[in-house]
């Protein structure tokens, strides 16, 4: 299985970063864990409160904790909310239902680690977090149709 490097996870928060800029968004906090959940890598913007990389570290760890995005964990809490209360619970509060951590898979489609974004609207979020996954050449599962 592959691991993301230091180098590529530097270059996720560089191009998360540079999307956020580009699109006019709040700044950004970017987390990137590894496929054991451990961070990675994380940058706060400049102009970011204090619960931002706390918030983009739920975000990213639910995802790879579980297998899905957090928007697909979103998804399952608004199905399944006593599920998702009891998840929520069991991973210590340490987990984010909503959109903004997306799955990091090599190409054997393998879940190699997953990225978190907080500082604006949860789909933009995700949307950076999507184009710093792909500017390494791995590929985003946002639990969206199309990426």
């Amino acid at each position: 299985m592959t691991e993301i490097t230091l180098k590529q996870a530097n270059e996720i928060i560089d191009t998360a970063h540079l999307e956020g800029e580009k699109r006019n968004l709040a700044p950004l906090t970017v987390a990137v864990l590894d496929a054991g959940g451990h961070i990675k890598a994380l940058s706060r913007a400049d102009g970011t409160g204090f619960m931002r990389p706390l918030m983009a570290v739920a975000k990213a760890w639910g995802a790879i904790g579980v297998g899905v995005s957090s928007r697909t964990l979103g998804e399952m809490g608004e199905q399944r909310p006593m599920f998702m209360n009891a998840l929520i619970h069991v991973a210590d509060h340490r987990l984010l239902p909503v959109a903004g951590g997306v799955l990091v898979r090599d190409s054997s489609n393998s879940a190699i680690g997953a990225v978190g974004i907080s500082g604006d609207l949860s789909d933009e979020d995700e949307h950076c977090a999507i184009a710093g996954i792909q500017a390494v050449g791995f590929k985003a599962d946002s639990g969206k149709a199309t990426e």
